[in-house]
């Protein structure tokens, strides 16, 4: 795929996100207030994946590691 497909392959799917969220009617300081609106909330949901979710994943893991009876080590009591 050549440079000059690609771009009009991107300016095909800029045209499509224009179209689906209807801003090609909108005036440019209100397509300027979408979009950065739009990118705002995209950047605060990827951090909190980023931030959050490996937490999440680590506590799940845990749990199911106690429930099916891997203890830690410290939880273990030791008989001598």
């Amino acid at each position: 795929m050549d440079i000059k497909s690609m771009k009009n392959y991107l300016y095909w799917l800029y045209c499509q996100f224009e179209l689906i969220t209807c801003s090609y009617l909108m005036e440019p300081w209100e397509k300027l207030l979408f979009y950065s609106f739009n990118i705002t909330m995209l950047v605060m949901v990827l951090y909190i994946a980023y931030i959050f979710v490996p937490v999440h994943i680590t506590m799940a893991f845990q749990f199911f590691l106690h429930l099916f009876g891997n203890q830690h080590e410290n939880t273990v009591s030791i008989v001598k």
